[in-house]
């Protein structure tokens, strides 16, 4: 099996790669814009996003016929789009971490698998971010046998939960009192 994997070339990632790779798996690694004619040239049986910054066209989602996957720091339907972490802590709002199949809009596909996370009152956002990513790659790790064969139940979201972009996070930039080393307990529920 061939698989995709978009996101940035970080540590916490080559956990997930080097167990594909383990299992067997091909695994072509790659954190810049794509487009069709990169991914029409290979026989690729998944894309895997996790971190990947750049939205995927509908030509090369309809390639992957919801064999594209996204792995997403934030309880779906709650926090779609940039910095999920950061909302759920502001917003006080579900934390936790999803892997749902990629549709044409952001973070709205069918969720594969999601577990909520509570963060204790010491956690930081850094922290924080940590244990959802130990989490998400953890879970990957677990199910991808079952998501490879198909054997997970496809669950659609509902039309609540929140969206926000990049510079939606501007206006709380005075809240980083000690940048990603701030603690949850002070910015939690201030952008309600």
């Amino acid at each position: 099996m061939c698989i995709l994997f978009l996101g940035p070339y970080k540590e916490s990632q080559n956990r997930i790669v080097n167990y594909l790779v383990d299992s067997g798996e091909m695994v072509i690694r790659y954190e810049k814009k794509l487009d069709y004619d990169k991914v029409h040239m290979r026989n690729f049986d998944f894309l895997v996003s996790y971190g990947y910054r750049y939205v995927i066209k509908k030509k090369v989602l309809k390639f992957f016929d919801k064999r594209a996957l996204n792995l997403h720091m934030s309880y779906l339907p709650w926090n779609r789009g940039a910095d999920p972490n950061f909302w759920s802590i502001l917003e006080d709002t579900p934390k936790g971490v999803t892997i749902h199949i990629m549709d044409e809009s952001i973070d709205t596909g069918d969720i594969l698998y999601q577990k909520e996370i509570f963060f204790g009152d010491n956690d930081t956002l850094r922290t924080s971010y940590t244990k959802l990513e130990r989490t998400i790659e953890t879970i990957f790790i677990k199910q991808w046998p079952k998501i490879k064969n198909d054997e997970l139940q496809k669950i659609g979201q509902s039309e609540r939960g929140s969206y926000h972009k990049s510079r939606d996070k501007e206006k709380y930039n005075h809240l980083f009192s000690n940048g990603w080393d701030t603690k949850i307990s002070e910015i939690q529920g201030k952008g309600s």
